[in-house]
This record gives structure tokens, C-alpha cells and sequence, in this order.
């Protein structure tokens, strides 16, 4: 009875069979889809998912040859880590690429990383922005398990003896051929698609030499920070032509160029700065602009707030770290050494910021906790900018004060520019409650995000909402000793901006005296607070010499 079991034949194992060649086919695409992601990512193409990976045929002859099952484990997860950090590496190089503009550098970008969380959680809430995190980890864990068991199933299926086994061979040995042939004549799939690929093994490449590029000019920032034509003026002489005034730099968020020329927004941002130039007029102001070239792009704003304040390029969180441990003369150490009161007010903090009194050395460091709004939350902004305004000047300006200079940062334009702030009569903006309802009545970061041209219109209102509470405050307060300095700190996101983008940022300084714009009369900028397609373009790090020299002694 052990060939029949009463009286009928054992079920046939051509299911089997079947099921265990499915499973190796699925297997091979594993192996030949998987390495190809990265390089798909990079170039934006599907055409890049029909090459050859070189990864999987190195990987595929080692665990052949290989005759311990530990060390056959070993390679098989060693592969799926790489694959799994090659793919993850040219994501964060695309997301990178389209909201600030450059790739990926480990060393400098980590805190940026928790900086977008920061983002993230704000628009989505905290709980989705953890699930969302949890979900990527999984995600790759179950990525690298799956191209490590892929690795070892084919391989043990080449080692068979059998038709199946000489079938994987003949697999490996003909794509081994094509890359090499293809490899050799350099063909291509498409233009920069080449047939033969390599890109796990190019894309942790590229972050490597990135790295190691990043670290040979940090070397050389170093340096060049040393040499610091402002480090000995006399604090008597550094901006003696400004005494009295008080300056105020405001850097209003994602304000770039793409706000003010040719875009579908920017008729509407431009028509809130021509009505702004005319009331400024009428109340007594002129005003100068330009544009300046922004070190960041999308995002990262301290990284412009500190290129401006103290003439270095720092287009890095490494460079700021490093910058922000010396010594280095800033904007406002250098008004705090001449004798005015600094303040910082940046409303979308809440934590201490020791870098505000210990590099910048401002006096005061006004945020969200300490302005007494009361009011709702705008998404990422805090607190709208009116309130901001408001509370500046009833706190610092207002009545008898020491000369003040100070850093304001306008967030009610910050990503995802949904809901937005509506003005409000000034009498009735108290502790900011007024603004209660105002959030509900907006749309969420959701629903906004799911099509460009909603992010684009809304992105557009955001600026125009910030520009007019600017010249709202500067009509209600006859400030004849105000000295402004508006700017943005860098472009929207690709989204808004586009791909062919630069990363120049609209200035202005307003003032109602006239001495104080003919000492930068040499600057040629253009007249209003709407610079011309033609306007003079500085790079950001360029501001702090040319300010230095046009109102300190000589």
C-alpha cells in the first residue's frame, strides 16, 4: 500500500511544480525590477525599470559560488540593504531636488529631515505624521526582506541539477552577456537611459562623493570665515549714519521672484505692491528694490537669515552649524555694538533658541509663547502676520525706546499656505482670538495639495495677505525713523515656482528719509517696492559688506 492508497494514484505534483516556477519567476522580476528603482527616481523615466542591473548578477554569481548557507544569508541581506538605501537615497534626492533644489548630503541635511517632520506634522496633524514615518520603515524593511529572499530563492534554484536549475543558469549567463555587450557599446534605452545599469551601486556613489565634497568645503569655508573685513571697525564708526533710526529686517517666508513675474499669481501680488508703493507715497515713504540670489531654495529659511546677517554663503545645515559656533560679526551683533537694543521675533517658535543670544546676540527673542496671542493656529504659521506686526510695535516701538534694531519672521506664507488669515480691523485684533473662526473657513492642506493649481492660487494669497498686513502696519504707524528692510528668504517649492526657477528673492528698504536711500544711491536699485525684470541681482551674502559701507563712517 504505499504506491496506492485504496486503490487510487497519489495526486500528481505538476501543480507544484508550477506554483514553485511561478514563485522563481517572481523572484527574477524581484531581482531585475528592484536595482533599476533608484535609477528610475534619478531620471524621472519608466524606460529605466527595462534595463539590466549590474547588482543583481554580481549578488546572483557570489551566492551561486558561495557554498555556506550563513554567509549566503549574510550576502542575500546585504543585497537588500543596498538596494533598499540606494532607493531611499535617490528619494530623498528627488525631494530634495524639488523643493530646495539640490541633492542630498547626509551630514548637512539630517536636521533638515526633522525640520520637514516638523512641516509635515503641523499640516497633517501629529498622529498621521507618525503613521506616515512608521509606514515608510515598514515599508523598506519589507523592501530589503523581499530582494534578499528574491536573491536566495534564485540562487538556490541555480544550483539545482534539474531543468529548472540549468534554466536560472542560462538566465543569469544571457544577462550577464547582454550588460556586458551593452555596457561596451554604450547602448542606450533612451537618451541618458543606458542599457546597462548600475544605479544602487551610483546612487549611494553620488551621496558618497557628495559627502566628501561637502567636507573639503567646509575646509574651505573655514578658512574664508576668517577673513572678515568688518571683524575691527570701531563699534563708533559701523553704521553711524543710522543713529536714531530704528531698522527692522523682515524677511517675509517663500517670498521669491516667481511672486512677482510671470506667473498666473503674480498679477495679484503685483497689483498689493503697486497699491502699497502709491499709499507709501501718500504717507510720506520711498522706497528702493532689487533682487538678492537666496543660498536655499523651497525651504530651510535660516539658512538665508544667516547668509544675510553675516556675509557668508551658508547654503548647508553643516555650514550654519559651523557659522553659528564662531565668533562671526552679524547685522545685529554689529547694531548691539553700537547701541542699539536687538530684538529677534520669529513666531513659529516655542522653544528656547540659544543661538539668538549666543551668535546673534540679540537682547530680547520674542515667539509664539511669549507675544501673548491667544488666537488659533494657521497650519504651520502660529500666528498671523498682522498680530505679528501689531504686537512688535506695541511692544517695541511704541512710546519713548532705545534705538531698536530687529529680525522678524513673517511665517503666514510658509508651505502649505492653507487655511490662511484674513485682515482684521486693527482695534479689534486683542489678544487674536478675533481670529477663532478664520482657520474652519479655509480649506485643508489635504484637499489644497492634490491639485498644483490650487497650491498655486492659494501660495499667491498667502503673499499678497503678508505684503498688505506690511503696508497696513506702515500706514497706521507714522514711523519717521523707521528704516525697513523687506525681503524674502527664498522661492516657494517647485509646485509653485516651477522647474526652471533661480533662486533670487525680491528687497526693498523703505524709509521716510530721503538721506537714508541716498546713501545707497550707488546701488542703482529701482524705485517702489516692485523690482523690474531688469532689477540689479545680488547674492544674498553680499548684503551685510554693502550695507556696512553705506552707513558706517569711512
Amino acid at each position: 500500500m504505499t504506491r496506492m492508497a485504496a486503490g487510487r494514484p497519489l495526486p500528481r505534483i505538476a501543480p507544484v511544480r508550477r506554483e514553485r516556477h511561478v514563485v522563481t519567476v517572481v523572484a527574477w522580476v524581484v531581482l531585475v525590477v528592484a536595482p533599476l528603482v533608484p535609477g528610475a527616481l534619478a531620471t524621472g523615466s519608466a524606460l529605466m525599470l527595462l534595463a539590466v542591473p549590474v547588482e543583481s548578477l554580481l549578488f546572483l554569481l557570489l551566492l551561486v559560488v558561495t557554498p555556506w548557507r550563513p554567509a549566503r544569508w549574510l550576502l542575500a541581506g546585504g543585497y537588500g540593504l543596498l538596494v533598499v538605501v540606494a532607493a531611499l537615497l535617490a528619494g530623498l534626492d528627488l525631494g530634495f531636488r524639488f523643493t530646495v533644489d539640490r541633492a542630498f548630503v547626509p551630514s548637512a541635511d539630517a536636521g533638515q529631515l526633522i525640520a520637514a517632520y516638523g512641516v509635515v506634522r503641523d499640516a497633517v496633524g501629529p498622529v498621521t505624521a507618525v503613521l506616515l514615518v512608521a509606514l515608510i520603515v515598514v515599508a523598506a524593511a519589507a523592501a530589503a526582506w523581499g530582494c534578499a529572499w528574491a536573491a536566495l530563492r534564485v540562487a538556490a534554484t541555480m544550483r539545482r541539477p534539474a531543468s529548472e536549475g540549468r534554466r536560472s543558469r542560462h538566465a543569469l549567463a544571457a544577462l550577464t552577456a547582454v550588460w556586458v555587450c551593452a555596457a561596451l557599446v554604450g547602448a542606450h534605452l533612451a537618451p541618458g537611459v543606458p542599457a546597462a545599469a548600475s544605479d544602487a551601486i551610483g546612487a549611494i556613489g553620488s551621496t558618497s562623493a557628495r559627502e566628501a565634497a561637502a567636507i573639503r568645503q567646509e575646509a574651505e569655508f573655514a578658512a574664508a570665515e576668517r577673513s572678515d573685513p568688518y571683524r575691527d571697525v570701531p563699534s563708533a564708526r559701523i553704521l553711524s549714519a543710522l543713529r536714531g533710526k530704528d531698522v527692522v529686517v523682515a524677511f517675509i517666508e517663500s517670498y521669491g521672484r516667481t511672486a512677482v513675474q510671470g506667473t498666473s499669481f503674480s498679477e495679484g501680488v503685483d497689483r498689493v505692491l503697486r497699491a502699497g508703493d502709491a499709499q507709501l507715497t501718500r504717507d510720506g515713504y520711498s522706497a528702493r528694490s532689487a533682487f538678492l540670489t537666496s543660498p536655499t531654495f523651497g525651504g530651510v529659511s535660516w539658512l538665508a537669515h544667516s547668509t544675510l546677517q553675516t556675509g557668508l554663503w551658508i547654503d548647508s545645515q553643516a555650514t550654519y552649524d559651523h557659522v553659528v559656533g564662531t565668533d562671526r560679526l552679524t547685522l545685529s551683533g554689529a547694531f548691539r555694538s553700537a547701541g542699539w537694543r536687538t530684538v529677534s521675533d520669529v513666531p513659529s517658535d516655542t522653544e528656547p533658541w540659544p543661538v539668538g543670544s549666543d551668535f546673534y546676540h540679540y537682547d530680547e527673542q520674542l515667539n509664539a509663547d511669549n507675544v501673548g496671542y491667544r488666537g488659533p493656529t494657521f497650519s504651520y504659521a502660529r500666528v498671523p502676520d498682522q498680530y505679528t506686526w501689531e504686537h512688535f510695535y506695541d511692544s517695541e516701538l511704541a512710546g519713548p525706546h532705545a534705538s531698536t534694531m530687529a529680525e522678524i519672521d513673517f511665517v503666514s506664507s510658509h508651505t502649505p499656505w492653507t487655511p490662511l488669515p484674513h485682515p482684521v480691523p486693527p482695534a479689534d485684533l486683542g489678544d487674536g482670538s478675533v481670529f477663532d473662526p478664520q482657520p474652519a473657513e479655509g480649506r485643508s492642506p489635504a484637499d489644497v495639495w492634490r491639485d498644483p493649481a490650487d497650491v498655486q492660487r492659494l501660495y499667491g494669497e498667502s503673499i499678497q495677505y503678508s505684503l498688505g498686513a506690511m503696508f497696513s502696519f506702515l500706514h497706521e504707524h507714522d514711523e519717521k525713523d523707521l528704516v525697513l528692510i523687506v525681503l524674502g528668504d527664498h522661492q516657494p517649492a517647485r509646485i509653485v515656482s516651477g522647474r526652471g526657477a533661480d533662486h533670487d528673492v525680491p528687497i526693498a528698504i523703505i524709509s521716510k528719509d530721503p538721506q537714508v536711500l541716498d546713501r545707497i544711491s550707488s546701488w542703482h536699485w529701482d524705485a517702489g517696492t516692485l523690482p523690474s525684470p531688469d532689477a540689479a541681482v545680488w547674492p544674498m551674502d553680499a548684503f551685510r559688506d554693502r550695507f556696512f559701507s553705506a552707513f558706517s563712517s569711512r
